[in-house]
């Protein structure tokens, strides 16, 4: 094989390799600067250029959506005697932190007891269980009636701008008794800036 095109194999056989192994991914734009910080050099296009700022590679597959973020979310009942199934039994606003803690504005009556709080952890890909305690109060804000135990598994979605899953929620008189339980479906719509 001559000299020249012995070169040219080489390096189409080294092309084709580096396709052949490299990760999968796939572009998307994006107004994230996280991909490149600051003085940072920005990555390399396979031609050779410079990605533009707002251009990052996620990964098709191997990546976990964040839970991390504020929330729109709606908890319907499914499987509860006495409760129609898709009742809506409450809905809000919760913002998981990247510490492994929550909060969440519940859409009860304020005089009630709507703030309440929670710890979570994942638990597979893109999946997260929150064991979340609120203290309830009567529709006269004088009498506390117990706390309440709410326990959730969601999954977040591929685009990272929704979850869905299930939700057990315990409601106890102050002495620790059984006042109601309801189990459920939970939905989130991630709130952005924009």
């Amino acid at each position: 094989m001559r000299p020249i095109a012995k070169a040219a194999f080489v390096i189409m056989v080294a092309g084709l390799c580096s396709i052949a192994f490299a990760p999968a991914a796939r572009a998307g734009c994006s107004g994230s600067r996280e991909s490149v910080p600051h003085g940072a050099t920005p990555p390399l296009t396979a031609g050779g250029g410079y990605l533009p700022a707002s251009f990052t590679l996620r990964a098709d597959d191997g990546e976990d959506a964040s839970i991390v973020g504020l929330w729109q979310i709606t908890f319907t009942s499914k499987d509860t005697p006495g409760i129609p199934d898709g009742t809506v039994v409450d809905a809000g606003y919760a913002t998981w932190h990247a510490d492994g803690t929550e909060i969440m504005n519940s859409g009860r009556p304020p005089i009630t007891s709507s703030f309440c709080m929670g710890v979570w952890k994942q638990v597979g890909r893109s999946t997260f269980r929150l064991n979340h305690v609120a203290l309830s109060w009567d529709t006269s804000g004088v009498n506390f009636v117990g706390p309440a135990s709410i326990k959730e598994q969601v999954t977040v979605d591929r685009t990272g701008n929704g979850f869905k899953g299930t939700f057990v929620t315990d409601q106890f008189d102050s002495s620790g008794n059984v006042l109601a339980h309801i189990t459920g479906e939970i939905t989130g719509r991630r709130i952005t800036v924009d």
